[in-house]
């Protein structure tokens, strides 16, 4: 089958089948009219159980047509405008081109004997966002597979960095709105249940510097060590931004290693009028970022990035076969010595294609965009009877709940915000995200399309209400 690997031989093949599979893609995008088909596992899974892995089609047009019935026909589209549920961003269209050079290619980006010119164009990157945080000359990173990985790395060296005699008597503090990898770093990492300190969060979803100050205190008094405090620029449920300054003046004055989760908000980094909203930032130990939330990128696309570029060596492990120690000498530059993963795709190539189309302002432009549709999505909601918004939006993200005008019983509304949600999902007509606020199920709005409108976000909610009511129509009819 050596027909089938790409090589000089086969670059004609290359061209005819890639094409063909864009064309597939464009006409699917160009024609998709809902985020989703509504299909259900039971429906699905058939479909998919029924194919024998052992028989292949020999066939790219045959395994296109089975890939549209497996997938493409049903798989959720973040370019929708009614696709409002997570943290997944539409990508823009170099980032794209940059994910097909990089999959040809295939450089891996652990060593320089396998990237080359990758490896440089990464590191000109992380030099590109660290010097947007402002960290300072001595900074460095590398990129990740996503936020989770950034902060369970921005936490391996606040540990190391913490020099304890035992892991037991390490703490960690974010809010109680911060990220779960958060606690499930702390696992990996080997500290105990309690060593994750959540701190109270003020009306706005903010991490309250009181209730901080009085946690670190206790933690002095009590013989064990601030190991770090973890701000989130950016929360998942609330798009909430901590006091970054007042967070880094108490960082500063009890010695904990300050991490700023901005997995989200890193979008303010290229922010033509919202930048200051992540002041603060660049005092931090370490940051998380994710281009692909809010640089409109394809997943995956992470950094961790770190003020002193020396403590990326409680990272670093040196293997003969690899990255020999002779070679820190000879300053050959090997990625892998910064990172977690050693096998790693040139995911940077996306980023770098989309900076030198777009430039930093086009990507700025969007995110102001969607940061901007968020306030009016703020004042549809506050305006209308039927809803309870939680918070004003720091970022692109409402949480909200249906109040029926004649149901009053709390867990009866929940159950009709929870119906309508799958309602909405079974249709198809749009995909909104939930979680829980107070112990109560709330709606959520994650707005990262600038194609989407006030119109998309009106024409939802009387969606979401029409469900909400039909649920509860049929429940009373259910109890008389």
């Amino acid at each position: 089958m050596r027909s089938h690997l790409l090589n000089d031989t086969t670059a004609e093949s290359y061209r005819r089948s890639v094409t063909e599979g864009i064309e597939r893609v464009a006409a699917k995008l160009a024609t998709t009219t809902r985020p989703f088909t509504g299909v259900t596992v039971d429906a699905l899974s058939p479909r998919i159980d029924g194919i024998d892995l052992d028989k292949p089609l020999l066939d790219t047009a045959a395994v296109l047509d089975e890939l549209e019935d497996v997938y493409l026909r049903d798989a959720i589209y973040f370019h929708h405008p009614r696709y409002l549920a997570h943290l997944n961003c539409p990508v823009v269209i170099p980032a794209v081109l940059g994910e097909a050079i990089l999959s040809a290619v295939n450089s891996s980006l652990d060593t320089w004997d396998q990237s080359a010119g990758g490896t440089l164009i990464e590191r000109k990157l992380i030099d590109w966002t660290t010097a947007r945080i402002g960290l300072g000359d001595n900074a460095d990173g590398v990129f990740t597979s996503g936020g989770t990985q950034s902060n369970l790395q921005a936490l391996l060296l606040a540990r190391e960095e913490a020099k304890a005699n035992t892991t037991a008597t390490l703490r960690i503090f974010a809010s109680e709105v911060s990220h779960f990898s958060v606690k499930k770093s702390a696992k990996l990492l080997g500290l105990g249940q309690d060593s994750v300190v959540s701190v109270p969060v003020d009306h706005d979803k903010r991490m309250q510097t009181v209730a901080l100050a009085r946690e670190l205190e206790r933690c002095r008094r009590d013989g064990l060590v601030p190991m770090a405090v973890v701000a989130t620029a950016g929360t998942t449920d609330f798009g909430s931004i901590d006091p970054l300054p007042e967070i880094a003046e108490l960082c500063e004055q009890y010695g904990a290693w300050m991490h700023v989760d901005a997995a989200y908000g890193c979008g303010l980094l290229a922010s033509l009028r919202h930048r200051d909203r992540i002041d603060g930032i660049e005092r931090a130990d370490s940051v998380t970022v994710d281009y692909h939330k809010s640089f409109f990128q394809p997943v995956s696309s992470s950094a961790v990035l770190v003020r002193d570029s020396s403590t990326l060596r409680h990272a670093t492990y040196h293997a003969e076969y690899l990255n020999p120690r002779r070679m820190v000498q000879e300053r050959i530059p090997n990625q892998v010595d910064k990172s977690l993963q050693t096998t790693r795709r040139f995911d940077a190539l996306k980023l770098w294609m989309t900076l030198r189309v777009m430039g930093a302002d086009g990507i700025g432009q969007l995110f102001d965009e969607v940061c901007d549709l968020a306030v009016e999505g703020w004042k549809l909601l506050a305006a209308d009877p039927r809803f309870d918004v939680v918070v004003e939006p720091s970022l692109s993200t409402l949480v909200f709940r249906y109040i029926p005008a004649s149901v009053t019983d709390p867990a009866e509304i929940d159950r009709a915000n929870l119906y309508a949600r799958k309602a909405l999902f079974a249709s198809g007509d749009a995909v909104v995200a939930g979680t829980k606020v107070s112990g109560r199920h709330y709606l959520k709005f994650t707005l990262l399309n600038p194609e989407t409108t006030v119109e998309d976000m009106s024409v939802v909610l009387d969606l979401i209400a029409g469900h909400a009511e039909q649920y509860l129509g049929e429940s009373l009819d259910r109890a008389s």
